[in-house]
C-alpha cells in the first residue's frame, strides 16, 4: 500500500518525537502554520457559531412574543367560546319559551278561527232575523202611521183639556204634600238660603213672575233637602247610640263579673262553719270584706251610678225639626 509524502512525514515524525529525538524546524513551522491555520478556521467557526445564536436568540425572543400573543389570543378566544356558549344557552331557553308562546299562539288563532266561524254563522242568522224584523218594522211603521193620523185627528180636540187637567192634577197634589200656607215663605226661605247656587239666585231675580206650581215645586225640593238632613242627624245619632251601647254593654259585663265575685264571696261568708249562717263581723270581717266598685253599692241591690257614662257622652246632632232654621222656614 502506496501512503503519500506528508503521511510518512508525519508517522516519521511521530516516531523520532516518542523516542526523544530533536524535530526539524521545518516539521515545527509546519506545525505552527498547521495550528494558525485551525485556529483562523476555529475563530470563524465561532464567528459564524456566534452569528447562528445570535439569530437563534432572536428566532427565540419571536417565538417567545409569538407565544405570549398565541396565548392571549387562546385566553381571548376561549373567553369568547364561554360567552358564546352562555348566549347559545340562552338563545336555546328563548327559543323553547318561544316555541311554546307559537304554541300558545297556533291555540289561540285555531280558537280565533273557531270563533270566527261561530261568528260568521251568527251574523249571518243575525242578517236573516234582521231583515225578518226590518218587514217586520215596515208594516209595524204603516199600522203606527195609520193609527197616528187617526189618533191626531182624535186628540186635536181634547189635547188642551188634558194640558190643563194634568196641571190642575199637579198643582193638587203638591198642595196635598207641601200645603197651600207655607209654600211661598218655605220656597222663598229656600232660595235665600242656597244663594250660593247659580240656579237659585236665578230663581231669586225671577221671584215675581215664578209660577205657583214652580214654587210648589221649590218648596217639595226644600222639604227634600231637610229630609236628607234629617236622615244624616239621624244616621250620626244612630252610630253614636251604637257606640254607646258597646260602652256600656262592656261595662255591664264588667259589673257582671264584680256581682258574680261578690255573690261567691257572700255565699261562702254565709257557710263558713261557726258563723252560724250569718257573716262574720270584727277584724276577721272586715279583714275579709271587699271593697265594691263606686257603681255598685250592694250585692244584692246593684245600683249603678251612670254619672261618670253620662259625662263621656258624646250629644247627639239635633234633628232639622228642632233647628232655628228650620223654625224660620215654617213661619
Amino acid at each position: 500500500m502506496d501512503l503519500s509524502q506528508e503521511t510518512e512525514d508525519y508517522i516519521r515524525e511521530s516516531i523520532e518525537y516518542s523516542l526523544g529525538l530533536p524535530v526539524s524546524s521545518q516539521t515545527l513551522q509546519l506545525k505552527l502554520r498547521a495550528s494558525e491555520e485551525s485556529l483562523v478556521r476555529l475563530r470563524n467557526q465561532y464567528f459564524s457559531l456566534q452569528a447562528k445564536l445570535k439569530e437563534k436568540d432572536e428566532t427565540i425572543e419571536r417565538t417567545r412574543a409569538e407565544s405570549s400573543m398565541n396565548a392571549s389570543a387562546l385566553k381571548r378566544f376561549v373567553d369568547e367560546n364561554q360567552r358564546l356558549a352562555v348566549e347559545c344557552s340562552n338563545l336555546l331557553a328563548q327559543c323553547k319559551r318561544w316555541e311554546k308562546e307559537c304554541a300558545l299562539y297556533d291555540h289561540d288563532r285555531e280558537a280565533l278561527m273557531d270563533f270566527g266561524n261561530e261568528a260568521d254563522e251568527r251574523a249571518k242568522e243575525a242578517e236573516i232575523r234582521v231583515y225578518d224584523l226590518e218587514e217586520e218594522v215596515r208594516k209595524l211603521s204603516e199600522e203606527l202611521h195609520f193609527y197616528k193620523c187617526q189618533y191626531e185627528t182624535q186628540m186635536d180636540d181634547t189635547a188642551t183639556d188634558d194640558a190643563s187637567l194634568e196641571q190642575n192634577l199637579l198643582d193638587n197634589l203638591l198642595e196635598t204634600v207641601i200645603g197651600r200656607d207655607d209654600v211661598a215663605s218655605t220656597s222663598h226661605a229656600f232660595l235665600e238660603a242656597n244663594s250660593g247656587v247659580e240656579v237659585c239666585q236665578r230663581l231669586m231675580t225671577k221671584w215675581k213672575r215664578l209660577r205657583p206650581s214652580t214654587q210648589k215645586v221649590i218648596a217639595l225640593v226644600a222639604e227634600v233637602n231637610t229630609l236628607q238632613k234629617d236622615k244624616e242627624h239621624l244616621r250620626i245619632n244612630l252610630h253614636k247610640a251604637e257606640d254607646e251601647v258597646n260602652i256600656l254593654f262592656e261595662q255591664n259585663n264588667v259589673l257582671d263579673e264584680a256581682n258574680k265575685r261578690l255573690i261567691r264571696l257572700y255565699q261562702k261568708e254565709k257557710h263558713t262553719p261557726g258563723s252560724g249562717g250569718k257573716p262574720s263581723s270584727g277584724k276577721c270581717s272586715q279583714g275579709n270584706k271587699r271593697k265594691s266598685s263606686p257603681k255598685i253599692s250592694s250585692p244584692v241591690e246593684g245600683k249603678l251610678d251612670f254619672s261618670e257614662v253620662d259625662s263621656l257622652r258624646q250629644p247627639l246632632s239635633p234633628l232639622r225639626s228642632n233647628s232655628p232654621e228650620y223654625r224660620l222656614c215654617k213661619k
